[in-house]
């Protein structure tokens, strides 16, 4: 899907050496840290010089891959695929890179609470995130508005022929014709998968819905006499 949206040139993917911007004659992108300690940090010099020499789009946004960002979400993929025309990203490798480097920065985005050998994992990542929420990405727009994380919540089960699998059958709801039905069996399976899979989406989602009843509810309460 990412190398049919590239060759429709609904996006397109530069990628920049810092090597290219050395100045020694080994092209050094690292050194020790300061104060000791182990692994290499990434040097600021070829990172600013590297990001420097990229043409800005009117709206762009310079992000640090690094395991201290913000985490990814869907909402961050949806604002960045919504506002912004040129996203450029520096992948960290070593150690880190020089805290200096994190003037260069508009946010910083973690992949999760894990740590790689290297950002070009993280930035895959984002890269296919943003691009396939971009119109002409997707075939159908409704796939994308019916996926987990869209409304805060994830998927619900999905299934497909056969409708018996080693004793595992298919919800007669799904075969059932009745779209109504089938509709309020994916949300309350939403819900449920949500419940006991991932306790922190469904605080925020229960909040947002707490906070929507009251905006609806004080709007009801002003209209009246």
């Amino acid at each position: 899907m990412l190398g049919k949206a590239l060759a429709k040139e609904i996006a397109t993917v530069n990628l920049v050496n810092p090597r290219d911007f050395t100045v020694d004659k080994h092209h050094r992108v690292d050194d020790i840290p300061y104060g000791g300690g182990v692994g290499m940090l990434l040097k600021p010099e070829p990172i600013f010089a590297a990001v420097n020499s990229l043409p800005r789009l009117p709206s762009s946004q310079v992000i640090l891959l690094t395991p201290q960002g913000s985490p990814l979400t869907q909402t961050t993929l949806q604002d960045l695929a919504t506002h912004y025309q040129q996203l450029i990203l520096i992948c960290g490798h070593y150690e880190g890179v020089d805290e200096r480097i994190r003037y260069l920065a508009d946010r910083e985005i973690s992949l999760g609470d894990f740590v790689l050998t290297c950002g070009e994992i993280p930035a895959l990542a984002l890269i296919n995130g943003v691009v396939r929420l971009l119109p002409g990405t997707v075939g159908k727009v409704e796939s994308l508005k019916a996926e987990s994380f869209e409304d805060g919540l994830l998927d619900y089960p999905q299934y497909t022929r056969p409708a018996v699998f080693q004793d595992w059958p298919v919800p007669d709801v799904l075969r059932s014709g009745n779209h109504q039905l089938i509709a309020q069996w994916r949300r309350d399976q939403q819900i449920k998968r949500t419940q006991q899979r991932r306790r922190d989406l469904w605080e925020q989602w229960v909040k947002g819905k707490s906070s929507e009843f009251g905006v609806r509810s004080s709007e009801s309460d002003g209209k009246s006499d």
